[in-house]
């Protein structure tokens, strides 16, 4: 086979995106072309500016092994930060010149006389490329509740994703509906402000306090002129998650370790509640990492001042000048704010993908989004995904795993370098691979901890978590084995 020239189209320019891209250019491939619908890189971090927005992952592990950060002010860093950091790597690795911002890209069509995608923008522009990776995520596509009445709403209404900084929250009466990550970090700064704040928890949360502290000027100086003291401090985090953390989720023995200590640490955070009834309200009857346990050492608190109110009550409809719960109470307020977490099984959403014979991936998805090691689609050739289904990490940092993904699709893309056209995974090794994953899915706390959450779709099939060690992810993606591709 002889080389070719390969166009390849990326899809989103957040962590994913920009990882691939950096490996592919490593690659020596040129013809690379990133979409984004926004103005500028950045993903979910660019989206989500929310007061109070950070990670709750170590900065030194949130990030790529390739583009270490020596300086990272805090041990979790927040969202202005890690924007400016994941444009930097942007800028550094000259990425901005393949990126066509402001280009949404709403429907990806494969061809099979020419075995190319042929991409289309909302603008209204066309290209054809050999390989298409999508790298739209699992969190970018903010899910609202289609209550009854909400069109009748007089005031302001906005979810977390989209804040609306014009809005001045000043002397306000706020109704914030959710309770989970984003809600616990950004409660605590709006509530000194507002005249009246009323939470409607959805599901009570494991909470535990948040181990964050401020980075002395010392300790950067010397991540910089010693990198093995981060590299040590990474890899810390990195096996206090994989050998700690993510066996007491995965395995049914770990799972009765990682209750009693997170019960333990959890209820003694709880105790800061003075309201023994709201502690009551506030104490999940769901086992501890069945969805995601928060850290905040700020929520609780918040929830003692007087004007802060908790509902657990469910809305069943919004009103001119407020909404009305199951009891019939009418609640107050002039500001909406939606803290409901987003679609995460919309792998693609907006984008259309239509695949071999005109089959639409939301089709091909109806019983439940699936891909062979969260990346490759029976039916849907040259095309991959990043932050697929299945490759979520209960623990640890989903960079480590993006940083896998990236390094396969490069494998795929110097495959069809070589001279393959059509490289498409075979339905067989797809569905072996999606059964072993649902089968150890199914005793992880995640299946059977007794919550909801966003890992589970409607049909309860989890089409989101990895099972597994990201060790074992890596060891699995390290090396593309052409035999479990058709290759033409």
């Amino acid at each position: 086979m002889g080389r070719r020239e390969l166009s390849i189209a990326i899809v989103g320019s957040g962590f994913s995106g920009i990882a691939l891209a950096v490996g592919l250019k490593k690659a020596g491939f040129a013809d690379l072309t990133v979409f984004e619908r926004a103005d500028g890189p950045g993903g979910v971090w660019r989206d989500n500016t929310y007061p109070g927005a950070a990670c709750d992952a170590p900065s030194h592990l949130y990030s790529y092994s390739f583009a270490p950060k020596p300086d990272w002010t805090r041990r979790f860093a927040e969202q202005p930060e890690i924007l400016a950091y994941l444009r930097h790597c942007a800028e550094l690795f000259s990425l901005l010149p393949h990126c066509r911002f402001g280009a949404e890209v709403t429907e990806a069509v494969f061809d099979e006389d020419s075995r190319r995608w042929r991409v289309r923008t909302a603008q209204g522009d066309e290209r054809d490329f050999d390989l298409l990776v999508s790298a739209c995520g699992q969190l970018g596509n903010p899910a609202v509740p289609n209550l009854p009445g909400l069109d009748s709403f007089t005031g302001t209404v906005f979810h977390s994703a989209q804040w609306d900084h014009d809005h001045d929250l000043t002397g306000r009466r706020v109704v914030v509906v959710g309770n989970g990550a984003s809600a616990i970090q950004f409660v605590p700064l709006i509530a000194p402000a507002v005249a009246d704040l009323t939470i409607f928890q959805i599901e009570s949360n494991w909470i535990s306090r948040k181990p964050d502290r401020v980075y002395p000027r010392w300790r950067r100086r010397l991540n910089r002129r010693l990198p093995i003291v981060q590299k040590a401090s990474r890899l810390g985090i990195f096996l206090w998650f994989e050998l700690l953390l993510n066996p007491a989720l995965t395995a049914p023995a770990g799972r009765r370790l990682l209750s009693a200590h997170i019960r333990a640490l959890c209820l003694l955070t709880l105790r800061s509640v003075r309201d023994p009834a709201l502690r009551r309200a506030l104490t999940p009857d769901h086992e501890p990492g069945c969805k995601r346990i928060l850290t905040s050492s700020e929520y609780y608190d918040t929830l003692n001042r007087p004007h802060v109110h908790v509902v657990t009550r469910p809305i069943t409809e919004v009103v001119p000048d407020g909404v009305r719960t199951a009891d019939g109470t009418r609640h107050p307020a002039d500001t909406l704010i939606w803290a409901t977490g987003f679609r995460s099984q919309d792998f693609v959403a907006p984008m259309r993908v239509i695949g071999s014979h005109g089959m639409d991936l939301n089709t091909a998805w109806k019983d439940g989004a699936r891909a062979y090691l969260g990346m490759a689609v029976t039916g849907f050739p040259n095309f991959f995904l990043m932050y697929g289904p299945n490759t979520n990490v209960g623990s640890g940092s989903i960079v480590h795993m993006l940083e896998s993904q990236a390094a396969y699709i490069v494998q795929a893309a110097e495959l069809m370098e070589r001279g393959v056209s059509r490289l498409e995974v075979r339905g067989d090794v797809l569905d072996a691979h999606d059964a072993a994953v649902q089968r150890r899915l199914a005793t992880t706390v995640w299946n059977q901890g007794g919550c909801d959450s966003w890992y589970l779709d409607p049909t309860r099939r989890n089409t989101n978590n990895w099972p597994g060690y990201m060790t074992g992810y890596r060891r699995r993606t390290r090396r593309l084995d052409p035999s479990d591709y058709h290759l033409h």
